[in-house]
């Protein structure tokens, strides 16, 4: 019985601690750019895209520049989740539970 308490209470704490990493990572804005800064986009750590950045010099090419977002989007994303999955396995590592439970 006390070892299911224990286990209960290891349980709780982690929910606390994913739920407060939840809260940071949508507070978190993660940057990249594409075509040498030409386009930037911005996502937060829960890989909402925040906003697009256009440098006026490359709105004549609507084809490159269609490019050049979907890159910029995509790496942001991809640094949105490789931050969000450091965050989340730090909870674990903190708990002691097997790596890649969470």
């Amino acid at each position: 019985m006390q070892n299911q308490m224990k286990m209960l209470r290891q349980m709780q704490q982690m929910q606390s601690k994913m739920a407060k990493v939840q809260e940071e990572l949508e507070r978190e804005r993660i940057e990249a750019s594409a075509g040498g800064g030409a386009v930037t986009a911005a996502v937060n750590g829960q890989q909402k895209l925040l906003g697009v950045t256009i440098d006026p010099e490359v709105a004549g090419d609507v084809e490159m520049l269609q490019d050049l977002v979907v890159a910029a989007v995509n790496e942001a994303m991809d640094r949105s989740r490789e931050l969000a999955a450091n965050r989340m396995q730090s909870v674990a590592a903190g708990l002691g539970l097997p790596p890649g439970l969470i």
